[in-house]
């Protein structure tokens, strides 16, 4: 079996400087390390993770085997991996196997060269490594004693593979977890998604028809990030519930025929297939550029923009603008994969250190307990302490309730 593959282990000293200034500020995952190190919880566990490779995560992942665990990592997006990053957590023990730029056949053959070291627990985000398990290596199911799972569009899978009975192990939904819900999806794509796109393109936001599809967590995020930065902005909702919430928060709401004319970003959240295709290019205003920030590249359906375009060309790293026969263009940023990671760093530091420090936590319940198989959210008690974790490093006090207090909440007689 290879012990890793990468681009270059030569690039270990410019990923070091990327994890250190990354670990600088982590420090509820620093605080975790610190408490649980002494007694080793993961000694003799292998934990293989697919995540997206950059310097936060790498944090996590060092964090992991200074708890005593061996990892082995894939990458879960093409381009979102950084090579730097990757040399410097081989240098560190971890064995990894991915590269910036991989092709689809080797994406995959890189999840199946960490699932090869037989692991004990899995860390996804977005479903590929588990789905693989029960595809390809259905063998090692028995010793596997379960995951977590960091994303919608994984979790979305996951349940699917439930309901189907195929879903052989336990699976813990990290992207459940109420904390992660206010904090990563909404806070953290919220500013990531607006720091790929500005830092791409240089282009101003202000004046701008923004339309936002899907106002999940994360589409609020956004959302409220673009009316932060100016924009006039649009959401498009298949459901009834969020539709009419984004129009209580003062939003547009529109379906998509109608905001294709009038946008001038688009941005996809939805974790669906064909959020915008054929029917809604052809309608679009010169020079548009679209985005998406659901997990896979599937929001927009970039083969129907290919054949209406009659020539394509990068315009600047990382966007691909096509050129319609009537003389429009229209911008595509990332291939239409993650923009947020694709295009940019990812969450900010400190939002990835409340999700990792939620991962790590969720994996040592894992490995310390036999779950039935299945969805399992994330146990109350680790939900609560994450927060409560952050709240210690910012120096901020809870309110603590009165024993009379806390009877009075119990009770239903007046």
């Amino acid at each position: 079996m290879e012990e890793f593959h990468i681009a270059n282990p030569a690039l270990a000293d410019q990923g070091e400087e990327k994890i250190a200034w990354a670990w600088r500020f982590m420090p509820v995952l620093k605080s975790l390390q610190g408490r649980l190190k002494g007694g080793l919880p993961l000694k003799g566990v292998r934990l293989a993770a697919c995540l997206h490779l950059e310097a936060k995560t790498a944090c996590l992942l060092c964090a992991l085997k200074r708890l005593g665990a061996e990892v082995f990592a894939a990458g879960s997006n093409p381009l979102s991996t950084q090579d730097d990053v990757c040399a410097a957590l081989v240098a560190r023990g971890v064995r990894v196997f991915s590269w910036h730029g991989m092709t689809t056949e080797e994406y995959f053959a890189n999840i199946y060269s960490a699932l090869a070291w037989d692991p004990h627990v899995i860390i996804d985000d977005g479903g590929d490594m588990i789905v693989m398990v029960h595809e390809k290596r259905p063998d090692i199911l028995p010793q596997i004693k379960g995951g977590c799972e960091e994303t919608t569009t994984g979790v979305r899978r996951l349940k699917a593979m439930a309901r189907e009975k195929v879903l052989q192990i336990p699976v813990i939904a990290v992207n459940d977890a109420y904390s992660k819900y206010l904090f990563d999806n909404r806070h953290g794509t919220g500013q990531s998604v607006w720091d790929a796109i500005t830092r791409s393109t240089n282009r101003l936001i202000a004046g701008k028809a923004v339309v936002v599809a899907g106002y999940g967590w994360c589409g609020k995020g956004v959302a409220a990030r673009a009316r932060g930065l100016g924009a006039m902005v649009s959401v498009v909702e298949a459901d009834p519930h969020r539709a009419l919430e984004a129009y209580m928060d003062g939003f547009s709401v529109l379906d998509m025929d109608t905001a294709a004319s009038i946008g001038d970003i688009f941005i996809t959240v939805t974790g669906n297939i064909g959020v915008i295709r054929k029917r809604h290019f052809v309608k679009m205003k010169n020079d548009v550029l679209l985005a998406n920030a659901g997990h896979f590249d599937v929001e927009i359906n970039i083969p129907e923009l290919e054949e209406l375009a009659s020539r394509k060309f990068v315009s600047r790293p990382g966007i691909w603008t096509y050129e319609l026969p009537d003389g429009r263009s229209i911008h595509l940023m990332a291939e239409g994969r993650l923009v947020n990671l694709a295009s940019g760093d990812g969450h900010p530091i400190e939002i990835m250190d409340l999700s990792f420090a939620l991962q790590l936590l969720s994996a040592l319940y894992i490995f310390q307990h036999d779950l039935e198989p299945g969805v399992h959210k994330v146990p109350d008690e680790i939900d609560l302490e994450v927060s409560r974790l952050k709240l210690e490093t910012l120096g901020i006090k809870l309110e603590a309730m009165t024993p009379e207090q806390e009877s009075y909440m119990r009770e239903w007689r007046e």
